[in-house]
């Protein structure tokens, strides 16, 4: 059975009445159960995330600071976030769920956390609406708990998964390959273990042609024993943050190079949802909508 985390806690509102950036968190399962592509026993609910797996990867003074709620205002802006004891707890169950995802995944060789991709969290500091690193954080405890040996992070959101390359900068059983625009943000990138920043406009061809060159050839040479996907949506030509030029079936059809591989390959994979800001509410559901007909189609 294909397996989701999502926690309502995803989309509450802040205490000052700001709301997280996107209603989609609420609308995508809605959406999937409507249509008929999951029932409400596909969805389950993560635990709280442990200090002790925080602290596996993030700095304890940027934890602390995180905790008792003591960012510097600019810490803060940086985040893109107001800080909130609820904000925490959310950062804290998005991770769990990528970890409970990747077992699950291990077990079903395909799972997905609503949430999660938050790949702009630094070791030692918050950014892009991102406070803890959730794919290097699971990859931590898979790792840690000798259920792999070697990852594949395959970081397709339209900006560079900056964060996830500075924490796993020394680690050799992660592999970070992030394909992305070459003028989004962050202006400045870091160094990912093969980067590939593409031009302004792209379109689906290109795109396809570029990708499927790099991933097969990455999963030749490294031989991953597990796939952490970030599919954010971003990539759409309707993206406001976003530079590239793929249409809604390019999109989708990127999601299923990814997943055929993986399937092909034996490869189990976890996806989260990453990045999505285009003008209609209506295209961002329906692009996430599709990487999870997809997994349903192709592993069930």
């Amino acid at each position: 059975m294909l397996k989701i985390a999502f926690d309502p806690i995803y989309h509450h509102p802040l205490p000052d009445g700001h709301r997280f950036p996107m209603a989609k968190y609420s609308l995508l399962p809605e959406q999937l159960i409507y249509e008929g592509t999951c029932t409400e026993a596909n969805f389950f609910s993560p635990g709280l995330l442990s200090e002790q797996q925080i602290l596996r990867t993030h700095k304890e003074a940027y934890w602390q600071k995180l905790k008792s709620l003591a960012l510097s205002k600019s810490e803060e802006r940086r985040t893109g976030f107001p800080l909130s004891a609820q904000l925490v707890e959310r950062e804290r169950r998005i991770n769990q769920g990528s970890i409970e995802a990747a077992l699950f995944a291990l077990e079903h060789k395909v799972a997905l956390n609503i949430a999660g991709g938050t790949h702009h969290a630094f070791s030692d500091h918050g950014e892009g609406f991102c406070l803890l690193n959730d794919i290097a954080i699971a990859s931590h405890y898979l790792l840690d708990t000798n259920r792999v040996s070697q990852i594949l992070v395959v970081d397709l959101d339209v900006h560079q998964g900056n964060g996830t390359a500075e924490i796993m900068r020394k680690e050799s059983s992660v592999f970070t390959f992030s394909m992305h625009g070459a003028n989004n943000y962050p202006l400045h990138k870091e160094r990912s273990d093969l980067d590939i920043a593409l031009p302004d406009g792209i379109q689906d061809s290109a795109y396809h042609k570029v990708l499927d060159r790099n991933l097969k050839q990455l999963v030749d040479q490294l031989e991953p024993d597990f796939i952490f996907f970030q599919s954010g949506v971003d990539v759409l030509a309707t993206d406001k943050l976003g530079r590239l030029g793929l249409s809604m079936e390019g999109a989708k059809v990127r999601d299923k190079m990814v997943f055929q591989v993986a399937k092909d390959y034996q490869i189990p994979i976890m996806a989260c949802m990453g990045g999505g800001y285009s003008e209609k509410l209506v295209d961002i559901i329906e692009a996430h909508a599709n990487t999870y007909r997809l997994a349903q189609d192709l592993f069930f």
